[in-house]
């Protein structure tokens, strides 16, 4: 692959990198995608029943219709409509090959190292999300393997003492599919209330905690984990409580070591945003773009596939408009 050079190699096959091959190959570029998991590998890893907070139009890429027989569509339909439109657009993606390295050629070109290949490209996009390292506690006893930052399904955790950290929609999911499938539910809430929520969602849990089904320590931190226990740090003192699961559900972050390997300037406040231009979405690095969540730093927050689609139509813009 090193004898030709591609006109755009976009590393990430989410629906994000997916919508910049889209958009590729509509101006008639040779590009790659290189994915280092499955398939919009980000996706696949979600809850087995979590629901998209947007409708399904607003999850469409490359003017591909996303029909679903729900008001707001799941992951199944989510995996199933991506698998779709990378058939019908013939997108050329390489999955399960991660990309180790870039470097500059003497020629101006990028060359990029995988695990698998060796390629170059004039551009390169990173669409790489955060879903892959997760927010530590940094407290004793998280290494155990009873704490878990991932969650698929409830049934494993039936006449379980689950422990969960955090308010948000992950929290309240894990939360309430636990304790609807027999599990013992503990949650421990750093501020005074719920966080962002589903709509749908908070009033349900809001009510298990109120009528006591779900114990809520609020304005809490967890401080220590043990193999049949925990301890939390309320505002009135220590609670120590029986448990047989951690579900620390504190978010992800960016790979951000990924990003300043290959040269990408970060800030230097906890927030870590990377440098580039919102106009073209052009790194510090020449015909080097980011797009989708990564955008973000540590707010995680921010981006999501409804409002950064449009980072593909800014990228190819800028790519065609420097090749004239």
């Amino acid at each position: 692959m090193l004898n030709n050079t591609l006109d755009i190699l976009i590393v990430g096959g989410g629906p994000i990198g997916l919508a910049c091959g889209l958009e590729a190959k509509k101006a008639g570029l040779s590009y790659l995608i290189v994915e280092k998991g499955c398939l919009v590998n980000s996706l696949y890893n979600y809850p087995l029943h979590m629901t998209f907070f947007s409708t399904s139009d607003r999850l469409e890429i490359g003017g591909y219709p996303f029909p679903s027989i729900h008001a707001k569509p799941n992951r199944v339909e989510a995996l199933e409509y991506y698998r779709r439109v990378t058939d019908s657009g013939e997108l050329n993606i390489n999955l399960f090959e991660e990309v180790t390295g870039m470097e500059t050629s003497e020629d101006g070109i990028y060359k990029l190292n995988t695990t698998k290949s060796e390629y170059r490209a004039s551009n390169v996009v990173i669409a790489t999300g955060f879903y892959d390292i997760p927010n530590l506690l940094r407290i004793k006893g998280e290494e155990l393997p009873k704490v878990r930052h991932y969650y698929y399904d409830p049934h494993f955790y039936y006449k379980q003492k689950v422990l969960v950290v955090g308010s948000n929609n992950s929290s309240a999911d894990v939360a309430l599919e636990t304790w609807r499938k027999g599990a013992e539910v503990t949650m421990v809430i750093r501020d005074i209330e719920l966080g962002r929520i589903k709509y749908w969602t908070k009033p349900d849990l809001a009510n298990r905690i109120e009528e006591g089904s779900i114990k809520a320590y609020f304005h809490s931190s967890l401080t220590e984990i043990r193999e049949n226990e925990v301890d939390i740090q309320t505002p009135e003192g220590k609670v120590t409580i029986a448990n047989d699961y951690v579900m620390a559900m504190t978010g992800y972050q960016p790979n951000f070591s990924f990003l300043q390997k290959i040269g990408i300037k970060l800030s230097d406040d906890v927030k870590r945003y990377p440098a580039y231009n919102p106009e073209t979405m052009e790194t510090n690095l020449p015909h080097v773009y980011l797009a989708g969540v990564v955008c973000g730093g540590m707010d995680t927050h921010v981006w999501f596939i409804e409002n950064s689609r449009e980072h593909a139509v800014k990228i190819l813009k800028h790519i065609q408009e420097n090749s004239k």
